[in-house]
């Protein structure tokens, strides 16, 4: 049998997987999960027909949602991070010692658990003593905290239908009063290529924008998102992400990645002219 997995880019465009085995299926309260083992990437992680990931290329995503922040501000200590469930981002938190909490809010625990089994290679810092899981709403939880978190990291999906929520200026609002005075937001802003997206990535950087007093956008090209180009969102009530980026200290922990390095981290802030042109109506 030839079975393929095939996720729309866009109405006219989808990206297509060739599955050798359906590892997991279930619907819970909140969305179809499904893994699957693939020859090319690994075991994917789909949620409601979307990839989250795959083990060939997460790594990408899970360091540059990370690590750009990380190497920005000089004591994360208290760090929030929404959604995430399958483990990637928390693995990559547990690297750094000065780190003292992590609060991970996952609003499906089955995806948790899936995850747990069939992707322990992201999981497995889930368990760590600094990481405090927390099945709730995001909105809900972060509404409860107030100058609490040096670093937020918001790793939702993209926004339409049950997450819309975690794109709205309310939102953004919350996590600007959950950080510190000194605190960083990172969130994923999808890709800006299809027409679809590219309108959704900019009504939430206008509201970022609208929001805190530093905001930027940078890229990473993962193979198996949209268009093979994907953004995020960098907002901070005090740190530029270049300005304020110390490379001597980041080297001197000696972290080993595969996708992040430091002349990346600058060059990921200069962007294409149609994307400038895009983030500049919008801001202005």
């Amino acid at each position: 049998m030839n079975l393929w997995f095939s996720e729309y880019h866009a109405p006219d465009v989808r990206h297509s997987l060739r599955v050798t085995r359906h590892l997991y299926s279930s619907k819970s309260d909140y969305q179809q999960i499904d893994i699957f083992d693939t020859p090319e990437f690994g075991k994917v992680l789909a949620l409601d027909g979307n990839v989250m990931l795959t083990e060939r290329d997460e790594f990408i995503y899970d360091e540059m949602i990370t690590h750009i922040p990380m190497s920005v501000h000089p004591n994360v200590q208290d760090v929030l991070v929404i959604g995430a469930g399958d483990g990637g981002v928390v693995k990559e938190l547990t690297r750094y010692e000065s780190v003292k909490r992590i609060d991970l809010v996952e609003m499906d625990g089955q995806v948790i658990e899936a995850c747990r089994t069939y992707l322990p290679e992201n999981a497995c810092k889930l368990d760590d003593s600094r990481v405090h899981i927390y099945f709730d709403n995001a909105l809900r939880f972060i509404r409860r905290s107030s100058d609490e978190y040096d670093l937020i990291i918001v790793d939702s999906n993209d926004p339409f239908g049950a997450t819309e929520g975690y794109f709205t200026r309310e939102f953004y609002g919350i996590c600007y009063n959950a950080l510190r005075e000194d605190g960083i937001m990172v969130n994923q802003q999808g890709s800006p290529f299809y027409k679809h997206d590219a309108e959704a990535m900019q009504r939430s950087h206008k509201r970022i924008v609208n929001t805190f007093p530093i905001s930027r956008v940078y890229q990473a090209h993962i193979p198996t998102y949209a268009a093979g180009y994907w953004l995020f969102g960098f907002a901070s009530k005090k740190y530029h992400p270049i300005n304020d980026f110390d490379e001597a200290r980041w080297k001197s922990l000696h972290l080993s990645t595969k996708y992040y390095t430091t002349k990346l981290h600058i060059g990921s802030f200069y962007l294409p002219a149609y994307l400038e042109k895009m983030l500049m109506e919008v801001e202005e």
